[in-house]
């Protein structure tokens, strides 16, 4: 968004493009995801520019090293803390996260300190109140070991860019407050779909995990792929298209398509409807509350 690709800039920030066709293509809302204390300060200022947009507070796993890196590592977790308190008092911050573990790129940190940090963060979480928004990957069995022990923490969560496993799959449902989060990562082969059609919609959440986890057209879901907008190669950029290869909000459209087609929903705007009061339901409670006392209180005066 910022028209950076591998260190070079190829055109210029294109932000407010690309939250129009997110608005245009009916997406309400949008939770900017924070993967270290710089980035998640970086998320709370560009959630400031818009009512619409939210934001986390959190260390992704391969970034866990940055707690030790500070050379205090108690006074990195107070800083995050101060951090998700400012972004709460200001309406913004919604979850903690992104946190978890990464075994696949453990180049990036080893699983000894992501999994400290890992357990440092569900502190934060209950010293906050504040839902998390989880990453799991090619780490089903410690990351759901730890979790359960640390159930009582935290309000609830997602599994987000879920791509695990049909055991790693009823594991994360075993947790009653656990949803699993689907993106275009989750839609790769037949096995992903197969595991995909295993999880309840009232369980799920959809995203797009942009700029990355794009549907492609070597994916196994993109047979279901309806809605297409026009894209363009980063170097012939035109602010009316999407760059080719880049993701976005206005795509969450193409994840629902594809959830509706393997599991066999015809009714995709019911399925829409489920999918969002279930990220109500975790990231903004308060709606749910205030739409619940409307009707009540319509029920009184029509009574």
């Amino acid at each position: 968004m910022a028209g950076i690709y591998h260190g070079k800039q190829c055109h210029a920030a294109d932000i407010p493009a690309v939250l129009a066709r997110a608005w245009a293509a009916g997406v309400d809302r949008i939770i900017v995801t924070g993967g270290s204390l710089k980035e998640s300060r970086e998320a709370l200022e560009i959630a400031e520019t818009d009512g619409r947009l939210f934001c986390t507070v959190g260390v992704h796993p391969t970034r866990c090293g940055e707690f030790e890196e500070s050379g205090d590592p108690e006074g990195h977790f107070q800083a995050l803390l101060a951090l998700a308190k400012e972004g709460i008092a200001k309406g913004k911050v919604v979850a903690v996260g992104e946190c978890g573990l990464d075994y696949d790129r453990l180049h990036f940190c080893p699983s000894d300190v992501q999994k400290k940090y890992f357990k440092k963060q569900f502190e934060l979480a209950e010293a906050v109140k504040l839902p998390m928004f989880l990453h799991m990957r090619a780490a089903g069995e410690d990351f759901c070991e730890i979790v359960s022990e640390n159930l009582y923490r935290f309000p609830g969560g997602v599994t987000h860019s879920f791509t695990g496993s049909a055991e790693d799959r009823d594991k994360l449902l075993s947790f009653e407050k656990m949803f699993i989060g689907i993106n275009g990562c989750s839609l790769k082969t037949s096995e992903n779909l197969e595991v995909l059609q295993g999880i309840p919609a009232e369980r799920m959440m959809i995203e797009t995990d942009s700029p990355y986890c794009d549907i492609k057209n070597t994916h196994a879901g993109i047979k279901f792929v309806k809605s297409v907008w026009p894209s363009k190669k980063k170097e012939k950029y035109e602010p009316d298209s999407t760059v080719k290869g880049r993701n976005e909000p206005c795509l969450v459209r193409q994840v629902l398509e594809v959830v509706a087609g393997c599991k066999g929903i015809a009714d995709i705007e019911g399925l829409s409807k489920t999918l969002y009061h279930n990220t109500c339901k975790l990231f903004f409670p308060q709606d749910l509350d205030a739409s619940a006392d409307a009707q009540l209180e319509s029920g009184i005066q029509n009574s």
